[in-house]
């Protein structure tokens, strides 16, 4: 038995739900209630899933192999068992996936005994995905197989443990590009002329047009966007866009677009900037894989600015992952606030 699962943990590779297809090596051993039919034997086999079907139960195939004896007698039988399961996968916590999947198959026999013959059967299982690095998974589960033979009900029970490979990265929905709209202008009120009969001028209190509280005559940077953090001159040191991407994902929705046009706008504005867009994550899933995560969210900022207008040249991309957090990773909230992008500006 530790040659069988050692040459299953050798074979094959993982998966993750942002891969199309995922392949599995498995090994283990196979029982079976009646004590007239098959001894404990060995179980090989291969696992396919698919998913790029927009459903909850994914498919997969499955194809078993083993070598039986029977109890009792000589000789022994070449089993084949080949199966199409549905496959639905809970929330993914970590590095753990769990599953269950429910299926129907065929198993055929190369020597019959005990009128045990080929005949369909129902299976069940339950199971677990351990990431170990990305695409690459511990795969273990068992499955219950249940069959009509000889006018009994037989059932095999599998115990299984493999690796699982994942692959075909799935292309990202594209994200609808929003045309910005020019903020009203703010013309201030005329000050009002002095006549000879008043003896001092009128005395008005200093604006902040762009509310970075520094005073219009002082800000030699206006017309600031919200959200920046600014110097002594009122000019943006740097900017959190405040942009929420779902876990395990670089989606932007339409409310994130609308503040990537805004800061778009800023530096179409202001062509001295230089822009270094950094993306961050929480800390779900493995360090390696929320580092490229991170990665990917702000490139995919950078080529949305891109088409915006914003020069290429101005902007560079850089990823943290998890390890810059603003909030707790314990909390749904807090894990929502650290996955988000920030904004370095220099002259």
């Amino acid at each position: 038995m530790k040659k069988i699962l050692l040459s299953a943990f050798l074979a094959a590779a993982l998966g993750a739900s942002e891969y199309n297809y995922e392949v599995s090596a498995m090994g283990g051993e196979a029982s079976s209630n009646n004590t007239q039919e098959l001894k404990d034997h060995d179980v090989y086999g291969a696992e396919i899933q698919f998913n790029d079907f927009d459903t909850a139960l994914k498919p997969e195939l499955s194809i078993y192999y083993s070598n039986g004896d029977y109890n009792g007698r000589n000789g022994d039988t070449n089993i084949f068992r080949t199966a199409l399961n549905g496959v639905y996968e809970f929330e993914k916590s970590n590095t753990i996936t769990p599953f269950i999947k429910v299926g129907a198959g065929y198993e055929t026999m190369s020597y019959h005994q005990y009128d045990n013959h080929n005949s369909a059967f129902a299976d069940a299982g339950a199971g677990v995905k351990i990431a170990l690095i990305d695409q690459l998974a511990l795969k273990l589960e068992v499955i219950d197989m249940l069959k009509f033979n000889n006018f009994n009900w037989d059932n095999n029970l599998l115990l299984m443990a493999g690796l699982n490979f994942a692959f075909g990265e799935k292309v990202q929905p594209a994200v609808p590009v929003v045309t910005p709209v020019a903020a009203p202008v703010v013309q201030e009120e005329p000050k009002p002329k002095l006549t000879p009969v008043i003896a001092a001028p009128a005395v008005t209190c200093p604006i902040d047009s762009d509310k970075d509280g520094v005073f219009d005559p002082q800000d030699k940077c206006q017309n600031t966007p919200s959200g920046f953090k600014v110097d002594g001159d009122g000019c943006p040191l740097t900017a959190t866009l405040n942009i929420n991407f779902a876990t395990d994902s670089n989606s932007v929705d339409e409310a994130g677009a609308d503040k990537i046009s805004e800061f778009a706008a800023f530096m179409k504005e202001s062509p001295a900037y230089q822009a270094n867009i950094i993306g961050h994550t929480d800390a779900t899933g493995s360090t390696a894989y929320n580092q490229k995560l991170s990665e990917k969210r702000a490139a995919i900022i950078k080529d949305i600015l891109i088409k915006e207008g914003v020069e290429a040249n101005r902007l560079t991309t850089s990823g943290k992952g998890e390890m810059c957090p603003v909030s707790s990773n314990t909390t749904p909230q807090g894990r929502t606030e650290n996955r988000r992008i920030e904004v370095e500006l220099s002259h």
